[in-house]
């Protein structure tokens, strides 16, 4: 598996508490800020010029009469707030056209020239942005007032700055009403007059067409033409029409079915009656009817022979003839009225046909004439609206006016200096200053990419953290077994012993990025309390390029580690004796500089080996992993390797990157030391170490021993 790939870091959620220690670590940064934003807005407050400010307030409307005029389309006063008409009229009153009247009218160039620029003629610009400057405007709201506000050095400038501006603005407004309504009636009465012009032309060219083309308008004063035939008449006589159609049309179809039954007689006298009322015919089929009947009941008395039969039988065959007949004399004036009806009906369409073609072509005729008129009544009709519109507004002209910008207050001369707020700016530089302050650290704290947490530490090297280690760290060894800052080294060991997975493991290098993290203190206290414990432990420095155990135990560095790995002393001879009868010490001694790679030689490997079998527990020491490459050599041949990290002191990815060389070259990373916690000022950690500070409080009288170097990177002096 790649050592050197690192999963990638989970999003980390902030807490309260989180942001609370953000605060407190970087209050410096804080009050610092704090205190020059404050003294900055105190000072400036102070040093500002003090002004005066004056308010006039006018009534902005419409335009619009006292009485209501002719148009009906009038705004009506005291209606509906209209913001967007309101801010018209504060860019009009800040505009170029009321400030620069106001500047010709006061000659203000030369005034403010003498009040500003010792006595310097002024650009009408330069004082048109002066007056802008010190100029504000507001509405009162859900009302037609605007208050204009002027600030000055001195009152009275300022209360006549606001009344003329406010009185420039009401007499522009009403010159501006004036000029265009009188303007407006100007082309009104230029359009009228070309307007009829444009009639009496239209006027002599109907006259002029309807007697070329001799029509006759039987309705002047319309403009549609008048045919032969009214529109009614034609309906009229189109009905006709079609009813003679309509009657035509039954009658021929009553006639072929009549003639389809033309074979059977005594049928077709059945049906005639039916279809028509003939009162000759159903008389004789009446009495055909009765002698029927009658022949019916002699046959039954007597025989066909007898005179009586035959008397009605040759009554009831004369009567059949003359129903025959008569039958056949209904066809035949039936098919004349058919005929008739058919005459009709083709005379009619005949008529309404000659009579479309006639208006036909009088409308051809007379289109130019109907078109002309047509034209003169459009602007006929145009002439009258324009003639109505001029009258009304000169009616609306005459009619008395409300001036729609008045003065309702006039500004008066301020009695004390509104500017500068000294209260309002003091206390915006305390709120600004603490936001700023609180924002500036969080920023730094968020450039702040060194480990803080032990959420980092894991998160980020996916390692565990086995010890916290406070700020102020002393020597095990002088501050005494019960010392509080003994009690971190012991869990430390604990975690240590827990994290291994063979007893066996009994070499541990101490390393870490960079210099100054505390490899040295963490070494001889991680091995004082070992010692202290009953365990034989050996410490051995092997950082060659930059040694610091020696001092901590005040001895010679004359002979050591190099010594033995250059075959010039026996192990005896270079490992020294302390103070505590369990804790023994090798120092560096002297490296040449044609052995640079001596760590990486068999002799060390060899010497590993021997110490293991010599002692229950071997610490060595080291330099930065990052600097040389002697911790990564180191960390290969040893059973277990501790990375310490110094609290906010290198970048999380230079600890990363640690604590993959350490992997790279096949290294036991068992875990994580953090050392130089603020406990005071970090209460994420304090839990770690405040049970202990409690339990041995009753110590906190008694002198410690004399200190040695600190646990916050051996004060620059360890690698």
């Amino acid at each position: 598996m790649d050592t050197t790939k690192t999963p990638p870091p989970q999003e980390a959620k902030l807490h309260f508490l989180d942001y609370w220690r953000i605060i407190r670590i970087r209050k410096t940064v804080i009050l610092a800020v704090f205190l020059l934003v404050v003294i900055t807005a105190t000072l400036v407050t102070f040093i500002l010029p003090e002004s005066y400010s004056s308010t006039a307030r006018i009534k902005v409307q419409r335009d619009q009469s006292d009485i209501q005029g002719i148009q009906s389309q009038q705004y009506v006063a005291g209606g509906v707030y209209d913001p967007y008409f309101i801010q018209t009229e504060f860019e009009l009153i800040q505009s170029q056209i009321i400030l620069d009247k106001v500047i010709a009218d006061h000659d203000l160039n030369r005034e403010y020239g003498k009040k500003f620029m010792a006595g310097e003629l002024l650009k009408t610009e330069e004082t048109r942005t002066l007056i802008k400057n010190r100029l504000t405007l507001s509405p009162v709201r859900n009302t037609e007032l605007i208050q204009i506000t002027v600030y000055m050095e001195k009152p009275q400038d300022a209360a006549d700055l606001a009344n003329w501006v406010a009185d420039a603005y009401q007499k522009y407004r009403q010159d501006e009403r004036r000029r265009l309504t009188e303007g407006g009636i100007e082309a009104l009465e230029r359009r009228w007059a070309g307007q009829e012009d444009k009639i009496r032309q239209a006027q002599t060219n109907v006259d002029q067409l309807r007697e070329q083309l001799d029509v006759s308008d039987i309705t002047p004063g319309g403009d549609v033409p008048s045919t032969l035939m009214t529109a009614e008449s034609l309906r009229r006589l189109e009905g006709l029409r079609i009813e003679s159609q309509a009657e035509y049309m039954r009658q021929q179809t009553l006639l072929d079915k009549l003639k389809e039954q033309a074979d059977h007689f005594e049928k077709l006298a059945q049906i005639i009656p039916t279809t028509t009322q003939d009162t000759l015919l159903n008389s004789l089929l009446d009495q055909k009817t009765l002698a029927e009947q009658t022949l019916i009941k002699l046959q039954k008395d007597l025989g066909p022979e007898h005179p009586d039969v035959k008397k009605v039988t040759s009554q009831i065959e004369d009567l059949s003839n003359k129903i025959k007949d008569r039958v056949e004399g209904i066809l035949i004036a039936l098919d004349a009225k058919v005929a008739s009806l058919k005459k009709g009906y083709e005379e009619l369409q005949t008529e309404v046909d000659k009579a479309k073609k006639t208006d036909i072509e009088t409308a051809r005729k007379t289109r130019p004439y109907w078109e002309a008129k047509r034209k003169l009544d459009e602007l006929q009709r145009f002439g009258q609206v324009l003639s109505m519109k001029i009258y009304s507004e000169r009616t609306d002209v005459e009619l008395p006016k409300t001036t729609m910008a008045e003065v309702i207050d006039k500004a008066m001369p301020g009695i004390k200096p509104v500017r500068p707020n000294k209260p309002l700016n003091i206390a915006l530089g305390v709120v600004i200053g603490l936001v700023v302050g609180i924002g500036l650290a969080f920023f730094i704290e968020y450039l702040d990419t060194s480990v803080k947490t032990i959420d980092d530490v894991e998160r980020s090297l996916q390692a565990p953290v086995l010890g916290v280690i406070p700020q102020n760290v002393g020597l095990i060894l002088d501050e005494g077994a019960e010392s509080p800052h003994a009690e971190a080294y012991r869990v430390l060991r604990t975690n240590l012993l827990f994290s291994r997975k063979d007893d066996k493991l009994n070499t541990i290098a101490i390393i870490s990025a960079g210099a100054g993290e505390g490899k040295s203190t963490t070494v001889f206290n991680l091995a004082s309390v070992f010692a202290q414990s009953g365990q034989r432990v050996l410490i051995v420095d092997s950082d060659l390029r930059r040694p610091t155990l020696h001092k901590m135990l005040r001895v010679t560095n004359n002979i050591g580690l190099t010594n033995y790995l250059l075959k010039q002393n026996a192990l005896e001879e270079v490992i020294q004796t302390t103070s505590l009868p369990t804790l023994d010490f090798m120092a560096s001694g002297k490296l040449p500089s044609s052995s640079l790679g001596i760590l990486s030689s068999a002799q060390m490997k060899d010497l590993i080996t021997e110490l293991k079998q010599h002692y229950d527990f071997v610490i060595f020491d080291s330099p930065p992993v990052m600097g040389v490459s002697d911790a990564s050599i180191l960390a290969s041949e040893v059973d277990m390797t501790l990375q310490v990290i110094q609290y906010r002191r290198y970048p999380q990815p230079m600890n990363i990157r640690a604590k993959q060389l350490i992997e790279k070259v096949g290294g036991n990373l068992v875990g994580i030391v953090l050392n130089n916690i603020n406990m005071s000022q970090d209460e994420s950690y304090y839990y770690y170490s405040g049970y202990y500070h409690d339990y041995y409080s009753r110590n906190e009288d008694q002198e410690p021993g004399a200190p040695a170097e600190s646990g916050s990177g051996d004060k620059g002096k360890s690698a």
